[in-house]
């Protein structure tokens, strides 16, 4: 992940790939979706078996939800 500036300096930048263009967000948009428990539970000595639970499956359905959409 590269941290940029501005949307601007993103797409200046000579390695902007125009189809990823949907990923451009504020670093606090960021910080969010790696707040997701599908990160942070990873500590977990259970964790496979946490991410298999409803409370794993709803903490990945939110992860998904909050990624940026490919076109």
């Amino acid at each position: 992940m590269n941290l940029f500036r501005s949307e601007e300096h993103a797409r200046n930048w000579d390695g902007f790939d125009p189809a990823m263009e949907d990923a451009l967000r504020p670093l606090a948009a960021w910080a969010e979706l790696f707040s997701n428990p599908f990160f942070t539970q990873r500590i977990r000595s259970d964790y496979i078996s946490f991410m298999q639970s409803e409370e794993g499956a709803t903490a990945f359905g939110a992860l998904r939800a909050g990624l940026p959409k490919r076109r």
